[in-house]
């Protein structure tokens, strides 16, 4: 008997370490790096919140969904953390184990977080990871069992400001339909960095104390908005830190160009709960799929 449970406790283990394993983000050299040591530091803080720093060689951490529930649609993941930190468990791990029983194939982006020692360009190599982060999902539709015309990303705090970046400045790409994405969801998101609006500290660690108006202009996703941006669903709390406004701006901003959005306003949250705010009864990543299957016309087959 006892050797039977060993047996059946090692096809468990191994079948969960198939379901996720992490790739490098780039084959090969990454763009604009420096030459230097890996110094990524992994923490975990006493309410059990796992958070990395430093980071400067960025991967993808890939989940796929058993094929019977599949419903062809990708969801790339952008933790928040003021583009400091990654805080990649509760907002990252934990949101993709929920995507994939919902038949959703998640990926978790560990994105480079900007710093002069290690990167030619620091500001500019967030917005790259992600938009690589598409290009390898969508190239790789076959082999993860999507569909390239539903590859969606979604974003939390900073890592919402990326989602949106990604949905706005894709047009500046050399290939722009490489890396669009089809759908994005952005929670509690920074979307302006404007002086009055917008979250100093994620915009000092992107940009610096001393940006230039135009780089501020570029960077903030409301003013970026046209009739080509993926529609959106939204969360935010009003007693956020990260003003709410943000989400009614760029809301505001789809809605003058016709694109589909969704804005879930709590009243109560504050900022940085993951999928589980204790203040509601609204569970939100359950409405957010909800809305994107709808959106993008996908039957969910796990109901």
């Amino acid at each position: 008997m006892t050797r039977i449970l060993i047996v059946i406790s090692l096809i468990l283990m191994s079948a969960t370490s198939q379901a996720q394993k992490t790739l490098p983000l780039y084959e090969g050299e990454i763009p604009g790096a420096k030459p230097g040591p890996d110094l990524e530091k992994t923490d975990t803080w006493a309410d059990g919140i796992v958070i990395v720093s430093k980071i400067s060689r960025p991967t993808i951490a890939v989940y796929l969904p058993d094929p019977k529930i599949a419903t062809k649609i990708a969801v790339i993941i952008f933790p928040g953390g003021a583009y400091g930190i990654n805080a990649i468990k509760h907002e990252g791990w934990d949101v993709a184990e929920y995507l994939v029983k919902k038949g959703i194939a998640a990926f978790v982006v560990k994105y480079r977080l900007p710093d002069t020692a290690t990167m030619l360009r620091p500001s500019a190599a967030p917005l790259m990871d992600a938009q690589q982060a598409i290009m390898h999902v969508r190239n790789n539709a076959e082999r993860y069992n999507i569909d390239p015309s539903k590859i969606c990303v979604m974003g939390f705090s900073a890592g919402g400001h990326l989602a949106a970046n990604a949905s706005t400045l894709y047009r500046y790409h050399a290939t722009p339909s490489a890396v669009r994405p089809d759908f994005s969801i952005l929670v509690y998101p920074v979307i302006s960095i404007s002086d009055s609006l917008g979250h100093i500290g994620s915009r000092n660690n992107l940009l610096g104390k001393d940006p230039d108006p135009a780089t501020i202009r570029f960077y903030s996703n409301e003013l970026q908005v046209d009739a080509k941006t993926p529609p959106a669903f939204l969360v935010h709390a009003k007693d956020d830190p990260i003003n709410y406004k943000n989400s009614v701006l760029y809301e505001e901003a789809l809605k003058k160009y016709n694109v589909p959005v969704k804005l879930l306003l709590f009243e109560k949250g504050g900022h940085g709960y993951g999928m589980y705010n204790k203040a509601s009864d609204i569970f939100w990543p359950d409405e957010a799929v909800r809305y994107m299957m709808d959106v993008l016309n996908v039957k969910n087959v796990t109901n």
